[in-house]
């Protein structure tokens, strides 16, 4: 059967047979001409990876194509982890504008400087942003987006190879980078909307932060803020302090104005440590005074009913999907729910049996109440559909 999306997915040892292989698979299988190819390959050489991208490039001379490495693919309805493996994914996008990119950084005095970004048009809808974590500032240049491309929403995820950093490798159009992040802007004709899971269930109150000192919280709700978290966590079940003492979280309130704040109506981010001398919490984020926020955990049940329900919601809104890019935490897979094809099975479950492909990121790029994002332990999902864009 043929659609105007599809996927492939292949293993194996010889990576530029593979890659072949994946790729070969999702052009095969689309109703028109490819429009845009997006590919992500496992593989333990860098030089194996970098030569698997370019035959997979090959193949697709007349579309935009974009990849990078990863240490593990989605694609064919389920993951492949820590295995030399490619996913391949490809869409024929009629009535769609598509210019690819490749972003690198510049030092001017004591800043960066980010070039190589296309410039915003009126009619643009979402860019698709890979980065090599060790020399690109994704953080800063996500968060500062919206000075550049004010609400345009970003999604993607963060780069990795098998040996870390230096084994990175990005693909654009015919290129191999070894730094930087490259992407592709999608505008025009073309219906596309964003799902962001972060799988976190709140814990305790929501306070107010009354002192804090850059990432430093000092006081919530005007005590101590450590004395805070220790009555939280002993008044919480064996189970949920088992959480807490694998990564406890924290939930910045997205709409300070909200009468409640639940689940999912927050940006989460970790806890990093805590100071017993000046009984402070020290967390991922820089939060001023007056904000509102609440401890969270996450596991495996509560990250797979919040994927679940997020995209169930999606799809009554939206009504026909038909495709999908997921950008995955490879914190999340086996790690987090015994199996690598967990959120790639949710995709399938929930929006049907739709051309869809991604990888495990080690840092997912999303929008949150239409701020972008980087974020940890999240599934990023773009999804094209036969209804309206937002």
């Amino acid at each position: 059967m043929t659609s105007r999306f599809a996927d492939g997915l292949a293993v194996g040892s010889d990576l530029g047979a593979t890659a072949e292989r994946a790729v070969g698979q999702a052009l095969s299988r689309l109703a028109g001409k490819a429009d845009l190819v997006c590919f992500f390959i496992c593989g333990d050489d860098p030089d194996d990876v970098a030569e698997a991208g370019r035959r997979a490039m090959a193949l697709a001379p007349d579309a935009h194509v974009i990849g990078c490495s990863a240490t593990g693919v989605i694609g064919d309805g389920q993951g492949v982890e820590l295995a030399p493996s490619v996913s391949a994914w490809a869409a024929t996008l009629d009535g769609a504008r598509l210019t690819t990119f490749a972003l690198e950084t510049l030092t001017a005095e004591d800043r960066f400087v980010v070039v190589g970004l296309p410039e915003r048009g009126s009619d643009d809808h979402v860019a698709v942003l890979m980065a090599d974590p060790y020399t690109f500032p994704t953080d800063a240049f996500v968060e500062r987006s919206v000075d550049v491309l004010g609400d345009l929403p970003i999604i993607g995820g963060l780069a990795n190879g098998m040996s870390g950093r230096g084994s990175v490798r990005l693909f654009a159009d015919g290129q191999v980078y070894t730094e930087g992040a490259i992407g592709v802007l999608i505008s025009g004709q073309v219906n596309v909307s964003t799902v962001v899971s972060q799988g976190c269930r709140p814990i305790g109150p929501t306070m107010v932060v009354t002192r804090a000192e850059e990432n430093l919280l000092l006081e919530l709700a005007g005590q101590p803020a450590l004395a805070r978290l220790e009555d939280i966590v002993s008044d919480l079940d064996e189970d949920d302090r088992d959480l807490v003492a694998s990564g406890l979280q924290i939930g910045l309130a997205m709409d300070e104005y909200a009468e409640r704040h639940e689940r999912g109506d927050f940006l989460i981010r970790g806890v990093l440590g805590i100071d017993p001398d000046r009984e402070a919490v020290a967390i991922g984020d820089v939060v001023e005074v007056g904000r509102t926020v609440r401890f969270q955990v996450r596991d495996a049940a509560t990250a797979d009913e919040d994927l679940y329900d997020l995209l169930d919601a999606h799809r009554e809104e939206l009504g026909k999907v038909d495709g999908a890019l997921l950008f995955a935490c490879n914190g999340r897979g086996s790690a987090m729910f015994g199996t690598a094809d967990h959120d790639a099975v949710a995709l399938r479950d929930t929006l049907g049996h739709i051309g869809m492909a991604g990888f495990f990121a080690a840092g997912e790029v999303g929008p949150v109440a239409g701020h972008n994002h980087v974020h940890g332990f999240t599934a990023s999902v773009l999804v094209f559909s036969s209804s309206g864009s937002r």
